[in-house]
């Protein structure tokens, strides 16, 4: 049981919901999930399973992918089709130009502000908490790169554009953040009405697995599959690997700063590592 399993989450689930479902059917409490989606998104969500678990931390830092519909024209305190309307403007007028001038604005290396309603923590209390009970929380803009926001359809009724998108950015990137500040900067306000995770790093929708088809075949794939795909690779010798499960350091391997894969001479997966100048050093050690 040891492995990751790639679940298509669907809507109206938290990400939680899927973590217990998996504990139910693996059996086994070691259950967690890397990168939260939020209950109306759907797709890949990535999940582990007993020592996997150690793997999720590594990879909630890779990039993502999403599907998107956003809606112009109207503001949601959530920033999304769960919250309340807070305001109405006009989006008739909003140009194809216009819409992919602001696009490429946010598009790179930007300070993104997070929305209020998340699950970021102000004060050592959740901001969603906070605003639900009444307060305004002001939350400091944080670096995120978008390395690719395109738009798709445009699909105009009365005064409101819903805009189809496909955005790749970095972890921490709220998609209902870019809808805002798509409309904001628009001038007629913007919120996100669908969301569809298709990619977490190289773990995409043709792996993933509906809760029904997990309900039938608990599909795990195994760690050493898991680590190949995801991170560099380092195939050490039988002196080498020995070291490595004591929790020994390696000389640098050249493949980058890490998280590294390490194998055994058989294929064993042994640990994670990462580079430190001329060393590299454990991350995670998977072998007894």
């Amino acid at each position: 049981m040891n492995g990751l399993v790639i679940v298509d989450k669907p809507a109206g689930w938290t990400s939680h919901d899927v973590v217990g479902k998996l504990r139910r059917l693996a059996g086994t409490r070691r259950v967690g999930h890397a990168g939260t989606l939020d209950p109306m998104a759907t797709g890949v969500l990535v999940v582990g399973i007993e020592k996997a678990t150690r793997l999720l931390g590594h990879l909630a830092l890779t990039e993502k992918t999403y599907d998107a519909v956003i809606r112009l024209g109207q503001s949601t305190n959530t920033d999304d089709a769960e919250g309340e309307v807070t305001a109405t403007s006009s989006a008739a007028e909003v140009t194809e130009e216009a819409l992919r001038t602001v696009v490429t604005e946010l598009t790179g290396a930007i300070e993104q502000i997070p929305p209020q309603v998340s699950a970021i923590k102000v004060d050592g209390r959740r901001a969603y908490k906070r605003v639900r009970a009444g307060e305004e929380v002001a939350l400091k803009p944080r670096p995120v790169t978008v390395y690719d926001f395109t738009i798709g359809e445009l699909r105009g009724e009365g005064d409101l554009l819903d805009v189809t998108a496909t955005v790749t950015c970095s972890s921490g990137t709220y998609i209902r953040g870019l809808a805002r500040d798509l409309g904001g900067r628009l001038g007629v306000g913007g919120h996100l009405t669908y969301l569809r995770r298709t990619r977490v790093g190289p773990y995409d929708l043709p792996m993933a697995r509906t809760i029904e088809q997990l309900t039938e075949e608990l599909a795990v794939l195994p760690m050493a599959e898991a680590v190949a795909a995801a991170f560099p690779r380092l195939d050490v010798t039988e002196e080498d690997a020995r070291k490595v499960a004591h929790g020994g350091r390696l000389g640098a391997t050249g493949l980058g700063p890490g998280p590294i894969g390490v194998f055994g001479p058989d294929g064993t997966l042994l640990a994670l590592v990462e580079e430190h100048g001329p060393v590299a050093k454990p991350l995670a050690v998977f072998v007894p």
